[in-house]
């Protein structure tokens, strides 16, 4: 029988009130489910209400990727709860949702993606109102990232 030392009590302690203080941005949630397309996840992400196009979220990507398996991709969208990226030429199209809980200092993520073909990528954000806003940009691939 083994007792817990105070130093690992200290040490599991510590561990325990890091990962409480984390931004809920780490908590990036997967969304390569299989068979939906962009439009299913759209609707899945508004509930089926209407998304703006403009001001509110700012999608920010090269015009060209030399290499689709690795394209830098950052979005802001202050004040917003949750964001959703979609890669809209992929197979499968959702590429992350990342949600923003209260004590947030922004709401903003970055990452990298990959790009099978020259297409948009688009973003959703769903503002603290409840509205819905989107952007998008087009992204010319040289060397395609899922097969190509």
């Amino acid at each position: 029988m083994t007792l817990l030392t105070r130093r690992a009590a200290l040490a599991v302690g510590a561990g325990v009130t890091a990962l409480a203080m984390m931004p809920s941005v780490l908590l990036a949630q997967d969304t390569a489910e299989e068979g939906l397309s962009a439009e299913e996840f759209i609707n899945e992400f508004t509930g089926g209400a209407e998304v703006a196009d403009g001001d509110g979220v700012k999608l920010t990507a090269p015009e060209i990727a030399e290499n689709g398996n690795t394209v830098p991709i950052s979005v802001d969208a202050p004040g917003a709860s949750e964001i959703l990226l979609l890669a809209m030429g992929n197979p499968t199209p959702g590429v992350a949702r990342f949600s923003f809980g209260e004590l947030s200092g922004s709401q903003s993520a970055s990452t990298r993606i990959r790009l099978a073909e020259t297409q948009d990528v688009v973003a959703i954000a769903k503002l603290a109102d409840g509205n819905f806003v989107r952007t998008s940009a087009n992204i010319k691939v040289t060397i395609g990232g899922c097969g190509g």
